[in-house]
């Protein structure tokens, strides 16, 4: 009797130091288990240097007009920005925003026939084309660890592009010319998907890697490819620095014969810089 008393004291002592351990190495594990990167809210502001390139297709398809050799576009520095609400622990509504608007003066190396006006070679134009964007968008986080997640994302690029040409009075080869001018604009709403993403690199929240593929097919109407990947820097609990390398876009839209729908090929891309705050 003594015997089975000592063995069923024993057990209880056991079971109570089992109990007493697992109390204390709970909140342990949980602390262990703790998202880097847990938020409610995020805001990211880019500093984007974009180099454009592309070509513009007047309504009837007279001609195609490049953007660098025609009209001597070059990079420019513009700004890019994303809101992001992620409501519960994996799904997230957002927008993002970005200002694409470029105006160039430039003497042109040939005739360029644009929306019905002729532009003679050796005339100084100003050529103006500007892209906003406004993307609304939804995301869903396929998994999420302690050390970074992987989402997929769909939004809808609204691009209102338009694109204009003018040239004042001049003499060209003896000639007087214009003035004239000319101009189009294009609403595009895009729907595009693709995988978002954030990795950190250590086994603390100080140095991470994120980025995204964003694309979609639209068959006879066009096409739309978009990337954005960057390092960050965590210096406080709330704010990062990032930079790294955007393809803003590669967008292409058909012209349209039977209507005023202008054709528009544009790809910006090039480095960005910014921070992030997250609450």
């Amino acid at each position: 009797m003594e015997c089975s008393t000592n063995g069923y004291v024993t057990a209880v002592r056991c079971l109570l130091a089992v109990t007493m351990l697992l109390i204390c190495v709970a909140p342990l594990c949980a602390q262990t288990d703790v998202e880097f990167d847990a938020y409610k809210v995020r805001i990211s502001a880019f500093w984007f240097y974009s180099n454009p390139s592309g070509t513009i297709t007047a309504s009837n398809k007279s001609d195609t007009i490049d953007l660098q050799k025609d009209l001597g576009f070059n990079g420019y520095g513009t700004f890019t920005g994303k809101l992001d609400w992620r409501f519960t622990r994996k799904n997230h509504v957002y927008l993002v925003g970005a200002d694409f608007n470029q105006a160039r003066n430039h003497v042109l190396t040939r005739t360029i026939t644009y929306q019905g006006q002729t532009y003679q070679v050796g005339l100084l134009t100003k050529a103006h084309l500007e892209a906003p964007l406004i993307a609304p968008g939804y995301q869903y986080d396929i998994t999420r660890r302690k050390r970074g997640h992987l989402g997929v994302a769909v939004q809808i690029d609204l691009y209102n592009a338009s694109a204009s040409l003018s040239a004042a009075a001049q003499v060209v080869n003896g000639k007087q010319i214009g003035p004239i001018s000319s101009s189009a604009s294009l609403l595009a709403p895009i729907p595009v998907a693709g995988p978002e993403g954030r990795f950190y690199l250590t086994n603390s929240p100080r140095v991470f890697v994120e980025g995204n593929f964003y694309g979609m097919y639209l068959f006879g109407y066009g096409n739309y490819l978009s990337t954005a990947d960057d390092i960050g820097f965590q210096v406080t609990k709330h704010i990062s620095i990032n930079a790294g390398y955007q393809l803003g876009s590669r967008l292409l839209v058909k012209a349209a014969p039977k209507s005023s729908r202008i054709g528009l090929r544009l790809t910006q891309s090039g480095a960005i810089v910014g921070a992030q705050v997250s609450f």
